[in-house]
């Protein structure tokens, strides 16, 4: 058959509501367990059914570290990092004066670059109080500033209803009663007047979470961190349920919480999907997660590709930046995340109501979202070519669209000489802009007129269909 007549015969194939092969169609990794609807029904990952599900419909988050490590500019755990005493660090204190700190400006930025809500930092290892606590006269009231941040914070978020949470450190290296014994996030040793007891200590916690989930209208959250002794009380949670019922817990305090928290790339990640709530966090700065004053940041790309990589598989995403002493959110952190943001715009409704489905397609560096009858293909890792195949599908897309830029991708259905030996054809992305796209993550989204578990079809081996949209 000449080459013109096997393309209209083909597209007249492709077109055609029934094909005959569809009896024998072989169905894709998965599909058996995943309806036509089943996406709008939502990821596999159990919901809460009460006011804590606000987590899976708000999806990227702001990070903020910010405290007295700020005037210092180095990191946000300058005090046990530099192997300083209280004595030493302490004078941070009468320095910290963030005149032109505007949460307002904060939120600003945050809802332009496409994030949902913002998790602030209360206290960190060095024990300072970034609000009004009655516990300890070490706090934000005390310094130059002399005004509650996260009472100003609070307000502008309920102004807006943008979801706070809070970071709370359980390591403390400036209480007196914290058993500080060298572990990281500690004083080698308690200090001349510390009476280290771990029993006062957690009244101390239990009071200052009393104040944080009472003194601030509606917190949608609380992050535990530096849980060093290893402490297990699921009172402290439970307390916060009772006064905070919209808090989503993480699992790094007293007990396992409700979500997961992997955090940069220390942790090897190679699941498919998850099977319960995670939020992994990440900072724009390379060395600190505070305000450095010399810092390094990450390229767009390997910031991008890591919450795509998250999101993909309906995991929520929390990128920090580090605010100045002055309180104002570095130039170069607010420029990182607004790039983030017109890319996560372009490509959201990839994100949005999905079903992972990566292992669809035998492609290495590539992960898959799917809904309905559109498959979402995520160029995850760098393209090593400018032409894609997606084995096993050999069935046309209606429409193929690069969802970065709107604009149409060219696909086809033919047999390529690597697949020789079992004579199949496969659907293959071509002149992909991978070199214009660089530094960013290609979302392709492909459109077809069946069920996704009717687009790998046993064909005829000794028929080489070639399909061209």
């Amino acid at each position: 058959m000449k080459r013109r007549n096997l393309l209209k015969s083909a597209m007249a194939i492709a077109v055609s509501p029934l094909i005959v092969m569809e009896a024998d169609a072989i169905a894709p990794s998965g599909a058996n367990n995943l309806s036509e609807n089943q996406g709008k029904e939502g990821d596999g990952i159990p919901r809460f059914k009460d006011g804590r599900d606000w987590f899976f419909e708000r999806r990227y988050g702001m990070f903020v570290h910010w405290g007295i490590y700020s005037v210092a500019g180095w990191h946000e755990q300058h005090m046990y990092r530099r192997s300083l005493s209280r004595a030493e660090y302490a004078p941070l204190m009468r320095e910290f004066n963030p005149l032109k700190f505007n949460p307002e400006a904060w939120l600003d930025l945050a809802e332009e670059s496409g994030m949902e809500y913002i998790t602030f930092t209360t206290k960190h290892v060095d024990g300072f109080c970034m609000w009004d606590t009655k516990q300890t006269d070490y706090n934000v009231t005390r310094t130059p500033y002399a005004k509650d941040t996260l009472a100003m914070i609070a307000e502008a978020c309920h102004k807006r209803k943008f979801p706070l949470c809070l970071y709370y450190s359980l390591a403390d290296m400036h209480q007196p009663n914290y058993p500080n014994a060298g572990r990281p996030y500690e004083l080698p040793a308690p200090e001349p007047g510390d009476q280290p007891d771990l029993v006062s200590y957690m009244e101390f916690v239990k009071a200052q979470v009393r104040e944080l989930c009472t003194n601030y209208g509606t917190i949608h959250g609380f992050w535990w961190d530096a849980n060093v002794i290893k402490h297990h009380d699921p009172s402290i949670n439970l307390m916060i349920r009772q006064l905070q019922p919209n808090a989503v817990i993480n699992n790094r305090g007293c007990d396992d919480g409700d979500f997961g928290t992997p955090e940069r790339d220390y942790e090897k990640d190679d699941k498919i999907s998850f099977d319960h709530p995670v939020e992994a966090c990440q900072a724009v700065g390379m060395e600190s997660w505070g305000y450095k004053k010399d810092e390094d940041f990450y390229t767009d790309r390997h910031l991008i590709s890591s919450i795509d990589r998250y999101m993909a598989r309906n995991a929520n995403y929390l990128l920090n930046v580090g605010p100045t002493s002055e309180g104002i959110i570095p130039i170069e952190a607010a420029a990182i995340l607004g790039r983030i943001g017109k890319w996560k715009k372009s490509v959201d409704e990839s994100f949005q109501k999905v079903q992972p489905d990566t292992e669809l397609i035998n492609s290495p560096g590539i992960l898959v979202t799917r809904r309905d009858r559109t498959l979402y293909i995520h160029l995850n890792k760098a393209s090593v070519g400018d032409g894609l195949k997606l084995k096993p599908i050999n069935i046309l897309p209606i429409k193929a669209t690069l969802l970065n830029t709107q604009e149409p991708i060219n696909c086809m259905v033919n047999l390529c000489p690597s697949d020789h030996a079992l004579q199949q054809p496969y659907l293959r992305l071509r002149n992909l802009p991978v070199n214009e796209m660089a530094n960013t993550v290609p979302v392709v989204k492909l459109e077809f007129d069946r069920p996704l578990d009717k687009i790998t079809l046993v064909t005829n081996s000794e028929v080489n269909i070639e399909l061209i949209k």
